[in-house]
């Protein structure tokens, strides 16, 4: 089990996206990004998330984004997102690669490339 301190330090990795920061965390972006689609009241999110969290601590040529789809709605519903939580892979603005639903470490790396 990790330390809340190894946890936080993942949690860090991250970038909230928003609506507003969109184009520029993700459409814009060069190279790859991982953008989390979450909810905070979803189990499954919550298994998902420090595997994410770690993802982006290891992979530093991957750029990670967390959704939170109650936040987020117009962003959920421009991707279609019906289930939660799902995983969507840009490179260079363009969508590459998706996964719903918890997934292990090994395949969210396999989504990357």
């Amino acid at each position: 089990m990790k330390s809340s301190n190894d946890r936080r330090n993942f949690i860090m990795a991250t970038v909230e996206i928003t609506a507003e920061n969109f184009a520029s965390e993700v459409e814009n972006a060069q190279g790859k990004v991982l953008v989390d689609f979450w909810a905070s009241w979803c189990g499954p999110c919550r298994m998902l998330s420090p595997i994410v969290d770690q993802v982006a601590s290891e992979h530093t040529d991957v750029k990670v984004g967390k959704v939170n789809v109650d936040e987020q709605p117009k962003l959920a519903e421009k991707f279609q997102i019906m289930s939660i939580p799902t995983l969507l892979v840009f490179e260079n603005g363009k969508l590459t690669n998706q996964s719903v639903g918890l997934v292990p470490k090994e395949q969210v790396e396999a989504l990357l490339g």
